[in-house]
C-alpha cells in the first residue's frame, strides 16, 4: 500500500462512565514529529503511546489531541474536614476575644479556609485507564491510516498516468532523432548544393558534418537513463510501502536528464516534448512531498 502524509482519524472509547476521544491530523514533513497533547493524568503513558502511534506511521507532522471524561462513581469527590474547621473557629473566637474584635466568623468564612474542603481522587485502576486509552488511540489511528491509505492509492494511480506518458514522450524524443539527423542532411545537401553549383558534394565532408552534428544532438543516453527512472519509480510506486523518500531522489535524477535533452535540443518539436517532460516532473515531485 501506498500512504499520503496528510490524514485524519477520530474515536470515542466510552466504558463504565468514562470517555475517551482521540484526534489525529497529519501534514507532511521530511521526518516524523509527533505531538501529543493530553490530560496531565495520561502523562506517564506517554512512552507507550508514542511506540503505539509509531506502529502506523514513518512520516509527516502528526497531531493528536486526547480528551478525558471521567462521569464514573469512583469519580473524584468533595471531602469536608469537621476538625479543620473546628480548629478555625476556636482560634477565629480567641483571636476577636484577644483584640476585643467582633467575632463574625460564618460558615461562608469557614468553607473558604484552606483545606476545609478537598477534592478526593480515588486510586484508579491503572492498567484499566490505559487499557481505555490504548483502545480509543488504536481506533483512531486506524482510522487515520484508512484515510492516509485512500489519499495515497489516489496519488498512486495519478503517478502512474503520469508515468505512462512521460514514457511516451521519451518514445518519441527517441523516435525524432534519426528524423532532425535526415532532416539535416537534406537542409546540408541543398545548401552546399546551391553553393557548390555544378561543382560535385565531397561526401566525406558531409559525413564528417553530419557525424559532429549527431553527436551534439544525441540523447541517446538521457532517453535510456530517463525511460529506466520511469520504470523504476513506477515498480516502487506499486511494490508500496514508506516510497517518499526514494521516489524524491529519482525524480530529481528524472529532472536532470529532461535539461540535458532539452538543452541538446535542435528542433522544435524534441523541444516541445522536452518541455512537456520537465513539466510532468515537476507535477510529480509536488506530488510526492505528499508520499510517505
Amino acid at each position: 500500500m501506498i500512504y499520503s502524509m496528510t490524514g485524519f482519524g477520530r474515536y470515542e472509547h466510552e466504558e463504565d462512565g468514562r470517555k475517551v476521544s482521540v484526534e489525529i491530523k497529519s501534514v507532511n514533513h521530511r521526518y516524523l514529529d509527533l505531538n501529543i497533547r493530553m490530560p496531565r493524568r495520561f502523562n506517564r503513558f506517554e512512552a507507550d503511546l508514542r511506540k503505539l502511534l509509531g506502529s502506523y506511521m514513518s512520516r509527516g507532522k502528526v497531531d493528536v489531541s486526547i480528551s478525558f471524561e471521567d462521569m464514573s462513581e469512583s469519580a473524584a469527590s468533595l471531602a469536608y474536614n469537621q476538625e479543620l474547621a473546628a480548629a478555625y473557629l476556636k482560634y477565629c473566637r480567641q483571636m476577636a476575644e484577644d483584640l476585643g474584635l467582633e467575632n463574625d466568623v460564618r460558615v461562608s468564612t469557614l468553607m473558604r479556609m484552606p483545606e476545609v474542603f478537598t477534592m478526593e481522587t480515588p486510586e484508579t485502576d491503572e492498567e484499566a485507564l490505559y487499557n481505555a486509552l490504548a483502545a480509543a488511540v488504536e481506533k483512531a489511528a486506524e482510522a487515520f491510516q484508512l484515510s492516509r491509505q485512500k489519499e495515497g492509492e489516489a496519488l498512486k494511480e495519478d503517478l502512474l498516468a503520469k508515468l505512462s506518458g512521460m514514457a511516451e514522450n521519451v518514445r518519441m524524443v527517441e523516435e525524432r532523432y534519426p528524423a532532425i539527423i535526415k532532416e539535416y542532411e537534406d537542409r546540408l545537401r541543398q545548401k552546399l548544393a546551391d553553393t557548390l553549383a555544378d561543382t560535385r558534394i565531397d561526401e566525406s565532408v558531409l559525413a564528417t558534418e553530419l557525424v559532429v552534428f549527431s553527436d551534439r544532438l544525441c540523447t541517446d543516453e538521457e532517453t535510456v537513463r530517463l525511460a529506466n527512472h520511469i520504470d523504476t519509480m513506477a515498480k516502487e510506486l506499486k511494490k508500496g510501502g514508506a516510497v517518499g523518500r526514494k521516489l524524491d531522489f529519482v525524480a530529481q535524477e528524472m529532472n536532470r536528464e529532461a535539461n540535458t535533452i532539452l538543452s541538446k535540443s535542435n528542433d522544435l518539436r524534441t523541444s516541445e516534448i522536452g518541455i512537456s517532460l520537465k513539466t510532468e516532473i515537476e507535477k510529480i515531485r509536488e506530488q510526492i512531498q505528499n508520499l510517505e
